[in-house]
């Protein structure tokens, strides 16, 4: 007898991301409304407080991303969502929460732009923005998805990498991804893996809220519980006092990169369709890998031994799975509703003689399977 949880439900992307961040435990959102991410905000507003969480409107989207590094600060998990210009007003709170390493989540859904743009159509012109919108060489994680599903299990898997090493996860979906409709069959509370922060082993008196260890990742009080506190924007010492020590300032600088790059094999997830016995691939993410999916099948059944590889996670760059790829195939799609942002990272890992073929579409539009299935034909 499968239980309520695993019964088909008809869900929304945007619908799945809300029960995705509950399952995982987020008990504090913050937000603004936009377009098209509003529906989180509207149904996080009644769920949250069901579940003994706080739901809170803020008057932008700076003062959003500030509400939820204090409540994760406190002990809370922590999610806010918005689209392009709102993207834009958190880059600053963002850098904030990289080099005081609060675990938080930060939902794009992404919008044609630049500016106000076009807020009720499909773009992927934030990816690169995601990787770099706030300053200095910091590490983040972004992850894409690319079904109601998708929405779900990534949501959850983005607060588990946030927690785990103490870093803000980027969920990037798109207009179509948010407002796309699917039954779908969740996973039931015992399926559910969830990783919370590690909190101290040593008493007040002995904690230093940056030390060191194996993990690269400093365990976490939360404030108010007895423990000693200092949370700075600048680089700071293992106590976390400001500091322009040089061996510091190295020593620091390197395990926020290091705590990320120990953990590649966790955090860099793809999807392989098809790809078994691939000569040509598609690279896609976000829903066009919806339409490469079906590229990819119409593809086949014309005998051509086409294949598909989903990036789930964009950054960290997933560099040794797209090299394995390039290496199998002979030419590789990389389809965007961009100007080739992901296309840029493929050529860039690119050692072997396979030829980069980019399709790009910026109007405002879905890519179809049949402008993919046009390449896999004539390559």
């Amino acid at each position: 007898m499968k239980s309520e949880q695993q019964l088909p439900v008809l869900l929304q992307g945007n619908e799945a991301i809300v029960l995705g961040a509950l399952a995982a435990g987020c008990r504090f959102f913050a937000g603004y409304p936009i377009t098209p991410a509003s529906e989180i905000s509207e149904l996080l507003s009644l769920r949250l407080p069901e579940a003994g969480g706080r739901f809170i409107q803020m008057e932008d989207e700076i003062a959003s991303m500030g509400a939820i590094i204090g409540a994760s600060l406190a002990g809370v998990k922590s999610m806010t969502a918005t689209s392009g210009p709102g993207f834009s007003l958190i880059q600053e709170n963002l850098g904030y929460a990289c080099v005081a390493e609060v675990p938080c989540v930060i939902v794009n859904v992404m919008r044609g732009g630049p500016s106000t743009g076009l807020p009720t159509s499909p773009s992927q012109g934030d990816v690169q923005m995601a990787r770099w919108g706030t300053h200095g060489d910091h590490p983040i994680i972004v992850l894409a998805t690319s079904s109601v599903l998708d929405c779900f299990s990534i949501t959850i898997k983005a607060f588990n990498l946030s927690e785990k090493y103490r870093v803000p996860v980027i969920i990037l979906s798109d207009e179509v991804v948010a407002h796309t409709r699917e039954s779908v069959t969740l996973p039931g509370p015992e399926e559910i893996r969830v990783i919370d922060r590690i909190a101290p082993s040593v008493p007040p008196e002995w904690y230093k809220p940056y030390a060191a260890n194996n993990r690269g990742v400093p365990d976490m009080a939360a404030m108010g519980s007895g423990y000693r506190h200092h949370v700075t924007g600048l680089i700071h010492d293992e106590k976390g006092f400001p500091t322009q020590n040089p061996q510091e300032v190295d020593l620091f600088q390197r395990r926020l990169h290091d705590k990320i790059s120990k953990g590649f094999n966790e955090i860099q997830v793809s999807k392989s369709i098809m790809m078994e016995d691939a000569e040509v691939c598609v690279i896609a993410y976000g829903s066009v890998a919806r339409s490469a999916m079906r590229a990819v099948k119409e593809a086949r059944a014309k005998g051509i031994k086409a294949g598909l590889l989903q990036l789930i996670t964009l950054f960290p760059f997933p560099r040794q799975i797209v090299d394995s790829a390039l290496r199998q195939c002979r030419v590789a799609v990389v389809p965007e509703m961009n100007m080739g942002q992901i296309c840029r990272e493929v050529a860039r890992v690119n050692r072997s003689e396979t030829r980069i073929v980019k399709h790009n579409r910026i109007d405002g539009q879905l890519i179809t399977p049949e402008e993919i299935l046009k390449y896999l034909v004539s390559v």
